[in-house]
Order: C-alpha cells, then structure tokens, then sequence
C-alpha cells in the first residue's frame, strides 16, 4: 500500500502540509495511522508541483525514505506551488524497484498516484493490458500494478476524457477483470479526482487556502471529512464534490 496527498489552492510550501503537521505524509512513511495494508511506506517517494504559468508540472521521486532525503527537506521549504500532488509508497510484491516506480507518474499536465494493489499481478492482467495499445505499454514508466493503472487512466485522458471520467473508467476496467484496492489519484493543476475502492480518503477546506485531499488526515483537526468506499470525488476552485462510482455495494 502507500499513501497521497493532493493540494489545490493558494501558494503554499509543500512542508507545510507534507512535514510540519504532527501527522503529515513524511510521518506516514513510518508511522501511518489508518493504513490497513502494510506497515511503512520507505519503498520510494515522490512530489509533483505546478509553477505558475506552466501547466506542465516539475516531479522529485527517489527510490528510498522521504525523511532521508536531505535535498527533499530544501525543496519542500523553498518551493511555492498553487497545486502539488506527493506519495510514499509501500511497493507490492511482484513490482519493480526504483526512481521510475514511484508516484507520481506524469504525462503533460497531469499527475497521478494509486494507494493500492491489484489482484494477480502480474501474470493474470493480460486482458488488462490488452486494453492498451502496443505503443502505450510500453511506455510505462515501470513494471507495476500502478504504472498499469496510469496507462489506463492515460489512455483515457488523451482521448478528451474528463479526469473523473478517466479515473471512473479505470476502475471499471479493473474490477471487470480482476479485484483490487483502487484507491486513485489524479490532478491536471486546476482541478484533481479521486476514488475511494478499499482503503480510506479523506478532504478538507482549509479556509483562505484551498483543499487537501488525502489518504489520512495529517492531524486531528475537526474538519476532515471522511469519504466512503466506492466514492468518485471531484475538487477544483468550487469546493468538492462526492459521487458514488457503479459496481460497489
């Protein structure tokens, strides 16, 4: 399993929601609260961030600790972004290692993270990976269940796809074929998605700010609200929307 975290809002410095809360997403690597798969998330990392005046956004993944990364310490101080999206991962048995394996994966304007795992990976996903192109799959960045999920998504997006509608579609895909924990993540900047499928999610306004969306709330405040299993949420400068996605009971 992993955990993420995405942002949209005004400028902020990615420390302040990844590193200073009590609980933040440094201290998940070693100490989640709610995870229920797995127990620390040191198998790589990676933050993605919007610039203003550029929609395609700059990524940092590196393949161990987040909080042994002294470089990632400065980064997440100096940086302002209006939207970011960060993971730490605990890597599913059967998938590869390294920089390339760590969310976020990226394409142009888009960023995207899976906290999850999917059900007979990798040799019973070949109906699964037949629903992409030859040329698509190979360029997945790595040999994952999540680097499959990105192509799905992918696939999708290029094709006018809103990102609910891909991430949706992703999830169909999946669970006509197999089973799995599809809890996905994905933002082009301006607005993020995300589904809830067998892990938690949570959302929370902060005021003056923006939205934090995440697999666990980085402290207790009491505004964190919970979104159920089986849920599509949609967030951009309008506040946040949840749907519930077909298929779930």
């Amino acid at each position: 399993m992993c955990r993420h975290l995405a942002y949209l809002g005004e400028p902020l410095a990615p420390r302040e929601l990844l590193v200073q809360p009590p609980y933040g997403l440094q201290r998940q690597s070693w100490a989640p609260r709610t995870q229920q798969y797995g127990t620390v998330n040191v198998d790589g990392f990676g933050l993605g961030w919007y610039a203003d005046g550029d929609e395609v956004p700059a990524r940092y993944r590196r393949t161990g600790p987040i909080w042994a990364d002294a470089a990632f310490a400065d980064l997440a101080r100096v940086v302002r972004t209006r939207a970011l999206l960060a993971a730490v991962r605990s890597a599913t048995e059967g998938c590869a290692a390294g920089e390339s394996a760590a969310a976020p994966f990226g394409a142009g304007r888009w960023l995207f993270s899976h906290n999850g795992a999917v059900a007979g990976w990798p040799g019973k996903l070949d109906a699964l990976a037949a629903l992409l192109p030859p040329a698509e799959l190979l360029e997945l960045e790595a040999r994952t269940d999540s680097a499959l999920l990105w192509g799905l998504t992918l696939h999708r997006l290029r094709a006018g796809a809103g990102l609910g509608e891909a991430l949706a579609g992703t999830v169909a895909d999946v669970t006509a074929h197999t089973t799995g924990r599809l809890n996905l993540l994905l933002t082009d900047g301006t607005a993020l998605a995300a589904t809830t499928w067998g892990d938690t999610l949570h959302h929370r306004t902060l005021p003056g700010l923006g939205t934090v969306v995440a697999s666990e709330p980085y402290d207790d405040a009491p505004d964190w609200t919970a979104v159920p299993d089986g849920s599509l949420l949609l967030a951009d400068g309008n506040g946040v929307a949840v749907h519930p996605l077909p298929g779930r009971d």
